[in-house]
């Protein structure tokens, strides 16, 4: 529990606040900035295709396998320590990658960086989840928090196109300099804590390798699919081998005294259609972006920069999220504003579906402000859904779950409109007319992944109930949280 009582009416609940969600943004401007600059890194360096590809991906790798036990750690070692740990860790990584001299050394760096995402992201939500208390204070910093993330990642693409311009390896050394702001404001802002008591039956370590390894398993196969049919067996037996530590991960939490993740927090319903709706949207948002990204790129000839002024209109979920969503979820609950988000994704990417060789701006537009208010009305009440069941001891893990979940749906949605692309393109003559062709059958991915997770989360709309004002039967604030933190 806290040190630090409930914060009065001086803005320190509001500081916590942007402390963490400094943390979020900093995640999603670093994965968008350099995504925009790998082709210039790749010209630099002499990077083969593979290695450049290896830059974008040792990131997804490291987050995407490490999550899960990130989120557990937070819990079991301390949350402020998680947090604060791994933020120098990826401070220094950051700086270490804007003075690689070859790609082994970049791909190490974003390894590592990816590895510190996963265990400092968790960890500043579960700081949300137990410092804010629960209803409309903790639901709107959470919004907040969601939606600062998805603002990071649309800004990212233009300061990205920026940085690039003054040379890449600024693209790794601005991070440093916010990082660095993030980490002294967090020593003075984020609550201490008691240490925690070491566990009386131990650790779980063996099912934490066991979870960690299955995980990084199951994101290299992924990971595989996105760069090509080359070792499709290697590929294959990745996935495989994932599949089989699950289960056997599965076999060691039911044995363990001490688990590392207890298996009946599956059995909360409306936490694992959370996850779900989460990778499936996310899945179905980084595809459609990846797609038209290329579309305008490769086949339109714009400029990195202009593709990321251009996609910048879906950063209005940085705005919509804290403003509008919160209204909406206290008017007609989680359940509605999701399947909400999921029904607007639909109609935006359908739209895009009969995209022309010479498109407008102006005929992109309604696409690209429906999608980043589709993400503003599902990404944030998703996220409450995935943390607003759980007990206080397990919000580390809830977070960690989430963020597996959305990591993993990242890299499926990028991998399977990538798989799709090339299948379609390579029975083509390779005419711009065949190519644009290729986009259309790619972009089906993302509206089969809105349709799927629409119909997941109509499952939460019986019974659903608006989330404002303190549940019946709810307890009042406990010491330590902000209750005046998040203003209603």
């Amino acid at each position: 529990m806290s040190t630090i009582p409930a914060a009065p009416k001086s803005g320190r609940g509001w500081a916590l606040l942007l402390v963490l969600c400094g943390t979020i943004f900093l995640e999603g401007s670093d994965v968008a900035m350099l995504a925009v600059a790998v082709p210039t890194i790749r010209a630099d360096l002499g990077l083969n295709t593979g290695t450049a590809a290896w830059v974008m991906s040792g990131y997804v790798l490291g987050y995407a396998g490490f999550t899960l036990l990130g989120g557990r750690a937070a819990d079991l070692l301390g949350r402020r320590r998680m947090f604060l740990t791994w933020l120098g860790v990826f401070l220094v990584f950051s700086m270490l990658g804007g003075f690689a001299v070859d790609g082994w050394m970049l791909v190490v760096a974003r390894f590592v960086t990816g590895v510190a995402s996963a265990f400092m992201t968790p960890a500043a939500m579960s700081i949300i989840t137990t410092s804010y208390p629960e209803g409309p204070q903790r639901d709107k910093a959470l919004l907040v928090f969601a939606g600062v993330g998805a603002g990071g990642f649309s800004m990212g693409l233009v300061i990205g196109g920026l940085l690039t311009e003054l040379g890449w390896r600024w693209v790794f050394f601005a991070p440093v300099f916010l990082t660095g702001a993030i980490l002294l404001a967090a020593l003075r802002l984020v609550p201490a804590e008691a240490r925690p008591e070491p566990a009386r039956r131990g650790y779980d370590l063996v099912g934490a390798a066991s979870a960690a390894a299955a995980m990084l398993l199951f994101a290299y196969g992924i990971v595989r699919l996105e760069h090509g049919g080359d070792g499709l067996g290697l590929t294959a037996g990745a996935l495989a081998g994932g599949l089989a530590l699950v289960a056997v991960f599965v076999v060691i939490e039911r044995r363990a005294e001490a688990p590392l993740v207890r298996l009946g927090i599956f059995r909360k319903a409306a936490m694992v259609r959370a996850h779900l709706g989460a990778l499936l949207f996310l899945g179905a948002f980084f595809g459609f972006q990846f797609i038209v990204t290329l579309y305008l790129q490769e086949l339109r000839g714009w400029s990195s920069l202009q593709t990321a002024i251009a996609l910048i209109v879906m950063g209005c979920d940085a705005v919509l999220a804290p403003t509008l969503a919160p209204r909406l979820v206290s008017r007609y609950g989680n359940g509605r504003v999701i399947f909400g988000g999921f029904l607007l994704a639909i109609v935006a990417f359908v739209l895009f579906l009969p995209v022309g060789m010479d498109w407008s701006y102006a005929a992109m537009f309604p696409t690209l402000i429906i999608t980043g208010t589709a993400f503003a009305l599902a990404y944030g009440p998703l996220t409450i859904a995935a943390t607003g069941s759980v007990a206080k001891e397990e919000q580390g893990l809830a977070g960690g779950l989430l963020y597996t979940f959305t990591q993993f749906g990242s890299a499926v949605g990028i991998s399977a409109v990538t798989a799709v692309y090339g299948m379609a393109a390579a029975g083509a003559d390779g005419s711009p007319d065949a190519v644009l062709d290729a986009y259309r059958t790619a972009l089906v991915i993302p509206v089969v992944m809105v349709l799927l997770g629409a119909a997941i989360s109509a499952f939460g709309l019986r019974g659903a109930r608006p989330a404002g004002g303190r549940r019946k039967g709810a307890a009042p604030a406990a010491r330590g949280e902000v209750s005046d933190g998040v203003p209603r």
